[in-house]
Formats: structure tokens, sequence, C-alpha cells
């Protein structure tokens, strides 16, 4: 999986493209599973969290629930790192989970997401640079 950075997505989506908005704090691609949806990851310390060092990581890995193929994964250093499958009640605990680590992290809390918003462009526009 490779990055492109990108103040907006295309309207079509490569396979093995990892498209990354620093304006929007959002990333998309393909699902890896090769079943052709758009996944979209809100960048944020309570959701997923972009690392790039020439090559791309998202954390924590990515569980298509909602999608057909209930596929699950990670992005580890460019490579797809595929995870076990979820039980109903994993997933239900999961997304509670998310639930609450939104919640801890709402914008009008002191460390809400303002300052990984600014990091992320304050990053973003260094690699514009480049």
């Amino acid at each position: 999986m490779v990055a492109e950075f990108a103040a907006t997505f295309p309207t079509t989506l490569r396979p093995g493209v990892l498209y990354v908005s620093g304006a929007y704090s959002t990333a998309a691609h393909l699902c890896c599973c090769g079943c052709g949806h758009e996944v979209i990851t809100p960048l944020s310390r309570a959701q997923w969290v972009l690392t790039f060092d020439g090559t791309v990581s998202l954390r924590p890995s990515i569980g298509n629930w909602t999608l057909p193929c209930r596929s699950h994964y990670f992005i580890d250093s460019g490579s797809i790192r595929w995870a076990r499958r979820y039980s109903e009640p994993e997933i239900e605990a999961n997304r509670e989970q998310d639930r609450q680590l939104l919640a801890d992290a709402r914008v009008d809390k002191p460390g809400g997401w303002q300052p990984l918003i600014q990091c992320c462009r304050s990053v973003w526009r260094r690699l514009r640079r480049l």
C-alpha cells in the first residue's frame, strides 16, 4: 500500500493506494480484500493514527464490520497484515469502546482533537514542500 497525499480524494480510488487528506484529517482506500468498497478512516487520537516514514501505517486495525466482506486488517509499513475475524459480541464491544473513545476526545474538551489537527496540518505543509 502506498500513500498519496492530496487535499481531496479522487472520484475513483485505485487499489493499493491510501489517499490522505491533511485538510480533512481523513484517509481513504479501497478495501484490501478486493471487494471494491471504499473505506474512510478519520484521523485522530480517538480513531485512526497515520504514520508516514516513506511507508504508510495506520493504527488501530481496520475492521470493516458494516461491509459484506467484514474484512479485518492492519496497514503496517505499506503492507497489509490480515487480522482474525471478530464475532458479533466482539464487534459490538469494539463499537462501544470506539464510542467511548470518541466521547472522551470531544473537541470541546481540553486536549481534544484540535492539537492533533494542527499537528497534521503542519506535517501536511512540510510534505507539500518536498
